[in-house]
């Protein structure tokens, strides 16, 4: 926490490999080649994505380094991502 009681965050790029696109979000920490976070699809629903790589870059101004994400959906390069099935009702 800050000197003022509010707690410091990370603006971090995220380029995500499935939807190939790219947005900054704030997170408290930076996440670690490997793990998983949750993201918002497109479609409004959440979804678990795998951080793929973890990079810094010097920003324009100071000596500041700047983070970036490499994410893609969990399951996706290896086929085992969930398969939404239509479910058909047969009448009662």
């Amino acid at each position: 926490m800050n000197r003022q009681g509010s707690p410091h965050v990370i603006e971090i790029e995220v380029q995500n490999e499935t939807y190939q696109s790219q947005e900054k979000l704030r997170f408290a920490v930076v996440p670690r080649i490997g793990e998983g976070i949750r993201l918002m699809e497109p479609n409004g629903f959440w979804a678990s994505f795998d951080v793929l790589d973890v990079w810094y870059q010097k920003a324009e101004f100071g000596d500041i380094w700047m983070p970036f994400l490499h994410v893609r959906k969990t399951g996706e390069a290896d086929g085992t991502a969930p398969i939404l099935q239509e479910v058909v009702s047969f009448g009662t």
